[in-house]
Formats: structure tokens, sequence, C-alpha cells
């Protein structure tokens, strides 16, 4: 009696189809929102830094700098949420950083999907916190008494430019994360980086009471270029060309570091 298994009612199935790089991104964009669910303390940072700006921010220099409160939140709001993406784009770094400590990344690349899925994860769970942190900004602007003068329609295309710009940027702190061994130093260079180009901008003051010297600057920092679109957008006044001109540091970053990127991952 032969004791090989009886393969007479086994059929052929034809082997499951690969999945496609979206499906894979679908995939790690799904473990970027399960982390919000599992490690709810990440969501702190997320939640008070924009509320504590904007109410310090508001009540300290608003009277100061534009005669009053209501004045200068009208003026500092698409500002504040500007520096608020920028800000969040460096956990993008530190969260590369701490899976490539411990080893996902190394699991993640034996696997046969799309080399960019675990990056387009991230970028899901940037996407999310700037999404959260714009509205969380906008409500506590709407109780302070912000008004957006373009209505509904101004807001999401603000938000729309926002998820452009934190996607865009975001590729500096990813390549920042290939290549900085633990999440603080990320931490620490990303906002030794930022900090100049956040405040020498015109996110808080017009930059018409700035030095000539520093003026130049700021007229030509895509931060202030990009929190001119915002204001735009939101306000009234803006134009197509704005959006343009907020657009390019973004899709510049994201042409040439993109590549950069999973360079770096396939030589580690």
């Amino acid at each position: 009696m032969s004791d090989l298994p009886d393969t007479a009612g086994l059929r052929h199935v034809a082997r499951p189809p690969k999945p496609s790089a979206f499906s894979n991104a679908l995939v790690f964009g799904w473990r970027a929102v399960l982390k919000f669910k599992h490690v709810p303390e990440q969501l702190f940072d997320l939640v008070m830094t924009p509320i504590m700006f904007t109410l310090l921010f508001t009540f300290v220099f608003g009277g100061a700098l534009a005669g009053s409160t209501g004045d200068y939140l009208q003026f500092f709001l698409p500002g504040i949420l500007v520096q608020t993406v920028m800000f969040n784009s460096v956990y993008s770094g530190m969260g590369l950083s701490t899976d490539l400590g411990k080893g996902l990344f190394d699991r993640f690349r034996s696997l046969p999907i799309w080399p960019l899925a675990p990056f387009a994860g991230l970028m899901v769970g940037d996407i999310l916190r700037h999404l959260i942190a714009a509205t969380i900004i906008l409500t506590i602007g709407l109780i302070l008494g912000y008004r957006p003068e373009t209505g509904i329609l101004g807001v999401l295309g603000a938000f729309a430019l926002l998820v452009a710009i934190g996607f865009g940027m975001g590729w500096i702190f990813m390549v920042l994360g290939l290549l900085i061994r633990t999440p603080t130093t990320v931490m620490t260079m990303g906002f030794t980086f930022l900090f100049p180009l956040v405040f020498a901008s015109n996110i808080m003051v017009d930059p018409a009471t700035m030095p000539g010297w520093l003026r130049s600057f700021v007229d030509v920092n895509p931060v202030s270029l990009m929190t001119t679109a915002i204001r735009g957008l939101m306000n009234g006044g803006g134009s197509f060309a704005d959006v343009g001109l907020a657009l390019i540091a973004p899709a510049l970053v994201t042409a040439i570091l993109a590549p950069v990127t999973l360079m770096l991952y396939r030589r580690r």
C-alpha cells in the first residue's frame, strides 16, 4: 500500500495576481492608521501643540502687532497652518528612524512588494496628522472669531495645498531618517533646519516691518510663498500664480529626494 497522498481530488488553481503598487501602498497606509489607534500618546503633540501656538501667539502678540487679537488672528491663522504642517513633517523622519532601528524595514525589503510602499504608508500617516492638526487649528480659530472670507471652498483648497506641501517637504526628513540612527537626532536636526525658515517668514508679522536685508530673504523664503498662497485661498486676494509659487519647493523636493530616498533604502 502506497504512503503517497491521494491527489486525484486536487485541481490546479491559478496563482493569485501580484498586488499592485497601489494595493501595497494602501496596506502600509492602513498600518499608519493603526498606529494612531494603538499608540494614542502620539496624538498628544499633534493636538496640544497647535492649540498652544494658536492661543499664545493670538493673545500675546495680537494686540501689539495688529491692534487687536481679532485682526491678528485673521492674519495669523493661515500662517500657523503652514507652520504646523512644516513641524509635523519632521515626524516622517522620526517614524522612519524608529522603524529602521527595530529592523522592520529589513523585513519589508525582503517582501515582494513595491519598494516605495513602506514610505507611502508613512506619508499616509503624515497626511492624517496634517489634516487633524489643521482641523483643530481652524476649529479653535472659528471659536476665537476667525472667519475665512472665501468660505468652505477656500478652506478646502487651503487644506489640499497643505497636504501637498506636507507631502513634498516630508521627503527631506525621510532622507534624514535614513541617514541618522536615532529619532531624537532626526528631530533635533529637523527643527534646526526648520526654525530659520519658519520664523524668518511672513507667518507671524508683515515683512514690511523688517530690515531690508532680512526682507529680501523673507520674500523668497518658500515658507513665505506657501503662507501667502494659503492666506489668499482662505482670506481672498490669492491667485493661481501664488499657488504655483507655493508648490515649487515641494515639487522640487519630491522630484529630487524621492529617488534619493529609494536609493538610500536599497543600499542599507
